[in-house]
C-alpha cells in the first residue's frame, strides 16, 4: 500500500469556541496547531478561518495570515476549503485561491446539512473549478452523497476538471451519506479510474472509518471539525487524533507518509510564496 496521508481538519466552520478549548481560531493558533499536528504524524492541514471572535471569514489577508504561520511552523501541504460557511457566497468562498495554495477542496453537489442547505449547483461548481484552474491549485474532490461522485464525472466530461483527482469522502453529516462502513465501501467502488481517497466520519464515525481506511488502502482525514471527542465525554485535541491513527496505521503495518512523501502521492508541485 501507499503510505497513509493523514490530513487535519483542525477547526472549521460549525464549531465554535465555546465547546472545546482546543479550537485553533487566530492564525498563530493555527500554527501552533500545525506544528503540533506534523510532530504527530500529520501530512497535511484543511483550512477555514475564523475572526478573533471565532466568526466565520473568507477574507483573503486572513487566510494570507493563516497560511503563513502555517508554513512557519510546518512543511505540510496547506488545503484551502472553498466550502466556508451556510450563507457564503461562491465568489466569496473562492476569494482565497488566488494565494495559490497546494490544494483546495471543490465540493461536488448541493447537500442538505442539518436545518441548512449547502447549495453547490453545476454553476456553483463549475466556477469554483475556474478559479482552481486560473491559480494552478489542485482539487481534491468533496463527496457528501454517492450521487457526488457522478457529478464529478459530469464535470470531468465537460472539460471543467481533470480526472483522476484525489477524493475525500465526508460521510456522516445529518442530510449526506450516513457514516458506515458498508456505505465507504459503495463509495471506493464508485470511484473514477485512477483516483486517491479518503474518508472523513463525523462524530464518533472518525475512530471507525479511519481504521478501515487505512486497513483498505485509502487515507484518512481526522480533526475537530469533524469529531470533538477522544472518547465518550473527552475533548480532544486534534494531534492526538492523528497519533491515534498513527498507532493504528504502525499496527497494521502500513508507513505514515511525510508531507513531501504526500506531495508525490498527489503529484503536487512545490509550494509558492505568493
Amino acid at each position: 500500500m501507499d503510505p497513509l496521508i493523514i490530513t487535519v481538519a483542525p477547526i472549521g466552520a460549525e464549531v465554535m469556541p465555546e465547546q472545546t478549548p482546543y479550537l485553533p481560531v487566530t492564525p498563530a493558533q493555527l500554527g501552533e496547531t500545525a506544528a503540533a499536528i506534523r510532530a504527530a504524524g500529520a501530512s497535511m492541514v484543511h483550512v477555514h478561518c475564523r475572526n478573533d471572535d471565532g466568526t466565520n471569514t473568507h477574507d483573503v489577508e486572513r487566510f494570507r495570515q493563516a497560511r503563513d504561520a502555517i508554513r512557519e511552523a510546518s512543511d505540510l501541504i496547506v488545503q484551502f476549503s472553498t466550502g466556508g460557511a451556510i450563507g457564503m457566497t461562491p465568489e466569496e468562498r473562492a476569494a482565497p485561491l488566488a494565494l495559490r495554495p497546494e490544494m483546495a477542496t471543490l465540493t461536488c453537489g448541493t447537500v442538505n446539512f442539518g436545518d441548512d442547505i449547502f447549495e453547490n449547483s453545476f454553476p456553483i461548481m463549475r466556477g469554483i473549478a475556474a478559479k482552481l484552474d486560473e491559480f494552478g491549485v489542485a482539487p481534491e474532490l468533496e463527496i457528501f452523497d454517492l450521487g457526488h461522485l457522478s457529478n464529478a464525472k459530469r464535470l470531468a466530461q465537460e472539460g471543467a476538471i481533470r480526472l483522476p483527482a484525489h477524493v475525500d469522502f465526508v460521510l456522516g453529516v445529518p442530510g449526506g451519506l450516513d457514516a458506515s462502513v458498508e456505505n465507504l465501501v459503495d463509495c471506493v467502488r464508485g470511484l473514477p479510474p485512477g483516483c486517491s481517497w479518503s474518508v472523513a466520519g463525523i462524530g464518533r464515525m472518525q475512530l471507525i472509518l479511519a481504521a478501515v481506511a487505512v486497513a483498505m488502502g485509502g487515507h484518512v482525514r481526522v480533526g475537530l471539525e469533524d469529531n470533538l471527542y477522544y472518547s465518550k465525554g473527552r475533548l480532544a485535541r486534534n494531534e492526538e487524533l492523528v497519533a491515534r491513527v498513527v498507532r493504528i496505521a504502525e499496527e497494521l503495518g502500513r508507513p505514515v507518509a511525510t508531507p513531501d512523501q504526500a506531495r508525490r502521492l498527489l503529484r503536487l508541485g512545490t509550494p509558492t510564496a505568493a
